[in-house]
């Protein structure tokens, strides 16, 4: 794979950090990450791109629009009085980043299918331009099996594989919800689980964090994190 598209059931999930996990993970391959669209940061602010490049270790960024205002990429460039990026635009740069490097991350903004442009454009469609593969950044808790469904059937109507799902914040102390959802989550996103980042691994120096980062993601993902063994710790008893 040369291209990995990263996508979230919804906002602030972890999907940032799960990339910054995969490029440091990656290393010493040549790795680039591409963020299509950052919303709600302003000029000079410090973005998603910034933050996986100074927790990986990764070097070469991009950020195709950069919109002020928090919400959907299409609504923050219409009101902002700025072009929108389209599915078009992140193809043609991620093929670009891949003719120079070994690996390019996609990091999406939101969900699968939050709209780019006026025209309905998603990162599902960017994704389906590339031919790449998809990984799914799932919350842990109550609620994440119907959202990660919905996203895995989103890809598979339009032919996209999907990699697999990946936790993008495992509780220090995971509650019943939680610990079921790890059998749950591959069944019903028909995708083994690759993953699970602990809850504020991104407040870990750089150091710490890519030292840390192949022991949250599965061998698929260039890790050591074992899924089996992992849902085996946390597997919750029945009631008696």
């Amino acid at each position: 794979m040369t291209i990995i598209v990263v996508t979230g059931t919804g906002t602030e999930i972890g999907k940032t950090i799960v990339t910054a996990a995969l490029a440091a993970t990656a290393t010493p391959r040549s790795v680039a990450v591409l963020k299509p669209a950052q919303t709600g940061v302003g000029k000079g602010e410090v973005g998603d791109v910034e933050e996986v490049l100074r927790l990986s270790g990764a070097t070469t960024g991009a950020e195709l629009g950069r919109f002020p205002e928090p919400l959907a990429p299409s609504t923050s460039a219409r009101r902002a009085g700025l072009p929108p990026v389209t599915p078009a635009d992140v193809a043609d740069a991620a093929r670009k980043l891949a003719e120079e490097h070994d690996l390019v991350l996609v990091e999406g903004a939101g969900g699968l299918l939050v709209r780019f442009d006026e025209h309905g454009g998603t990162l599902a469609d960017a994704a389906r331009l590339l031919n790449a593969p998809v990984l799914v950044v799932a919350p842990a808790g109550l609620g994440t099996l119907n959202s990660t469904a919905l996203t895995a059937e989103a890809l598979r109507a339009r032919g996209i594989e999907q990699l697999g799902v990946v936790v993008g914040s495992w509780p220090e102390e995971p509650d019943l919800a939680a610990r079921c959802n790890l059998a749950d989550l591959p069944t019903v996103a028909e995708a083994p689980l690759l993953g699970a980042v602990p809850a504020g691994a991104g407040a870990l120096g750089p150091e710490e964090f890519r030292a840390a980062a192949p022991g949250w993601l599965a061998p698929e993902l260039g890790g050591t994190w074992d899924a089996a063994k992992f849902t085996a710790e946390f597997a919750a008893a029945p009631p008696a």
